[in-house]
């Protein structure tokens, strides 16, 4: 399938489930309360990381994903930040960034083409956001989120990157 049409298919899903949303909100009103979304002001930050990926959608640019990607991370940190008052928690949600332009990269690969390149790309960032942000996060205290299980949660990370590791190791080899 060439990059525009993908584009175009991928912008007329993207409509159509917005459309679909919208009418199931008008037949029964209750179903916009599942989101539980307060419109605060970092939702601006996160409608213009939408209106990017929209915008590369349009002009058939697929690597504007990144770009929208990052901005729509960045309006869901404040959006947490600002819905718990927690502010300090900056000090280690900024490793989260990485792993924004890892979910561009591979959403930019979906739409664009060569997928299985922005695929490993993306999945490298995602890696190395997970590795910041449990070194950050354990350095910060920001585990107490999970209750008593706050210790195990870097043992639990550490156990899956290694388990990345090894899967990883076995498909290039092959």
């Amino acid at each position: 399938m060439e990059k525009k049409n993908r584009t175009q298919l991928v912008l007329g899903l993207l409509l159509i489930l917005v459309a679909g949303w919208l009418i199931a909100t008008r037949i029964k009103p209750d179903l916009a309360n599942i989101l539980h979304l307060t419109f605060a002001w970092p939702m601006w930050i996160m409608l213009a990381g939408a209106a990017l990926l929209v915008i590369g959608l349009l002009v058939g640019a697929p690597d504007m994903a990144v770009p929208a990607c990052i901005v729509a991370g960045i309006g869901g940190i404040l959006y947490y930040q600002n819905a718990t008052n927690n502010w300090d928690s900056w000090a280690y949600l900024w490793t989260l960034i990485p792993g924004f332009v890892g979910v561009g990269k591979i959403l930019s690969g979906i739409i664009g083409g060569d997928f299985m390149a922005c695929l490993r790309e993306g999945l490298g960032l995602l890696l190395t956001c997970a590795i910041l942000f449990t070194i950050f996060a354990t350095i910060f205290n920001a585990w107490t989120i999970f209750g008593s299980y706050s210790a195990y949660v870097p043992i639990a990370l550490l156990f899956v990157l290694g388990i990345w590791l090894i899967v990883r190791g076995i498909i290039r080899h092959k």
